[in-house]
C-alpha cells in the first residue's frame, strides 16, 4: 500500500506539473495507474456517491455502516462517483470542507485505504484544480482525483470518464451557477478527444472486466433520468466494447438497470448523504432490477471468472445483490 500511495503521489506532483502547462489545451489523455489485487488475484471496493456534506443528512451514518462492511470483505480501494463537496465544490486547497467532509467523515480503518475520485457537476462549481491538486494527497494520502483516468488492477480494468462537460444544459442554461471550465475548452475538441481516448483505451484492454465509471447517469429511473448527451456519444463505444458495468452517481438513490440490447448493467450509487427525492420514474420492471430513493452505497467483489454487486442502506442492511460469471478460458 505505501509503494502504491507513493507512485500516486509522485504521479500527482508530474500531472499537475502538466496541468499548469497545458491547462489551456482540450487534449483528453487518459493516464494509467496501477491497483494490486490481493494475492489469489480478487478484488474487492466499495462505491460511494454525492457524499459531502459535512457528515450532514446521514453522510456520517453512511460512512459508518460503509467502515463495517468495508472490513467485512477486506476491500482494496474506494470509489467515488463525484458531487465530493456540496454545495459548490471546494473554493481552494485551503478549503476546510475537505478535512470537515473527506478526512473526518470516513475515518474507519477499513477506509485508510486509496480512494479513486471523479469530478461531479457541483465539484464544477468550485476550483476543479484544487480537488486535481496534489496539495490534497499531501493532507490526506487516501485522495486522488483526475478528470479521467485509466486503473489497471489485473483481471479488471477501470476506465473513470470526466462526464460534466457533455452536459449541454451546464453551458446553455447554467441558471445562477458559475463552471469552471479551465482546461475543458474548447468543449467539442475535449469531449472529441475524450471519446477517442476511452474508445482506443477500451479496445485496447485484455482485461476480463471493464468497469466504466462517471459521475452522470446513462440510464436511470431516478430525479434527474437518463443522461441523453452520454447516451448519444458515450453508450455506443461501450456497447461496442463489451463492458460489463457502468457505474455513476448524480441520482441520490441506489439503482439497477439491466440492458435490454447488451450486457453492460448500469449501476448507480449516488445515496452518499441527502437523498429522498420522492420523484421515481416509471420504468420496465424487466430492465430495473432495483431501486432505492435513500441513502445508502454499494460493494463489489471480482475475481477472474464472477462479479458479485451489493447495496446497502444506511443501516447496513443489504438491499439487493447481484452476480454475473463469466467462464474461464484456459491456455492450450
Amino acid at each position: 500500500m505505501a509503494l502504491l500511495l507513493s507512485k500516486a503521489m509522485a504521479f500527482y506532483l508530474v500531472f499537475t506539473a502538466l496541468v499548469g502547462l497545458c491547462s489551456v489545451s482540450s487534449v483528453a489523455e487518459l493516464l494509467g495507474l496501477e491497483q494490486p489485487a490481493k494475492a489469489d488475484g480478487s478484488l474487492s471496493f466499495l462505491v460511494v456517491g454525492d457524499w459531502g456534506r459535512r457528515g450532514s443528512f446521514n453522510q456520517s451514518q453512511v460512512a459508518l455502516q460503509m467502515g463495517r462492511v468495508g472490513e467485512e470483505l477486506d476491500i482494496d480501494f474506494v470509489v467515488s462517483t463525484g458531487d465530493n463537496f456540496y454545495d459548490n465544490g471546494l473554493s481552494g486547497v485551503h478549503d476546510t470542507a475537505f478535512e470537515k467532509s473527506f478526512s473526518k467523515v470516513y475515518t474507519a480503518p477499513s477506509l485508510q485505504k486509496q480512494w479513486y475520485n471523479v469530478l461531479g457537476n457541483h465539484d464544477y462549481r468550485g476550483k476543479v484544480e484544487a480537488q486535481l491538486s496534489p496539495i490534497l494527497t499531501k493532507m490526506d494520502s487516501r485522495w486522488l482525483c483526475l478528470r479521467s483516468f485509466i486503473l489497471n488492477a489485473e483481471i479488471v480494468e477501470f476506465f473513470f470518464v470526466d462526464t460534466t462537460p457533455f452536459v449541454d444544459k451546464y453551458f446553455t442554461d447554467p441558471e445562477d451557477h458559475d463552471y469552471d471550465w479551465k482546461g475543458v475548452l474548447p468543449r467539442q475538441a475535449y469531449l472529441s478527444n475524450l471519446l477517442q481516448d476511452v474508445d482506443t483505451a477500451l479496445r485496447d484492454s485484455t482485461a476480463t472486466w471493464k468497469i466504466v465509471v462517471g459521475h452522470h447517469t446513462i440510464r436511470s429511473a431516478g430525479h434527474h433520468g437518463d443522461t441523453v448527451e452520454l447516451a448519444d456519444q458515450l453508450l455506443p463505444i461501450l456497447q461496442a466494447n463489451s463492458v460489463d458495468l457502468y457505474i455513476n452517481g448524480h441520482d441520490h438513490c441506489l439503482e439497477h438497470i439491466s440492458s435490454p440490447d447488451s450486457p453492460i448493467q448500469f449501476l448507480t450509487s449516488g445515496g452518499g448523504s441527502k437523498a429522498w427525492r420522492g420523484d421515481v420514474q416509471w420504468w420496465n420492471p424487466e430492465e430495473l432490477k432495483f431501486y432505492y430513493d435513500g441513502q445508502g452505497f454499494m460493494s463489489v467483489q471480482i475475481t477472474a471468472s464472477q462479479v458479485d454487486v451489493a447495496f446497502y442502506d444506511v443501516f447496513g442492511e443489504v438491499l439487493h445483490k447481484w452476480s454475473k460469471s463469466k467462464e474461464l478460458y484456459l491456455p492450450m
